[in-house]
């Protein structure tokens, strides 16, 4: 399953680093973190190498995309 977004994409980057010894798992935070004591090595990977060229930067919840387009026809 390939990341969501530039951010996810970024954060199995560090996970992955970390769980490959190349970086300190101290230094993990939050998403990161919880990537790395959950998934797998090739899980990881999996995320990580997503092309970020055509992603967003940050996954928009379902709820946030009905407010925004109840905001526009109200508008409109």
């Amino acid at each position: 399953m390939p990341a969501k977004s530039k951010k996810q994409q970024m954060a199995a980057g560090a996970a992955l680093s970390a769980k490959r010894g190349e970086s300190s798992k101290s230094s993990l935070r939050g998403a990161s973190r919880q990537m790395a004591e959950s998934m797998s090595e090739a899980q990881l990977e999996e995320f990580a190498s997503t092309k970020r060229k055509k992603l967003p930067t940050k996954k928009t919840t379902a709820k946030k995309a009905k407010k925004k387009t109840t905001a526009k026809r109200a508008q409109g």
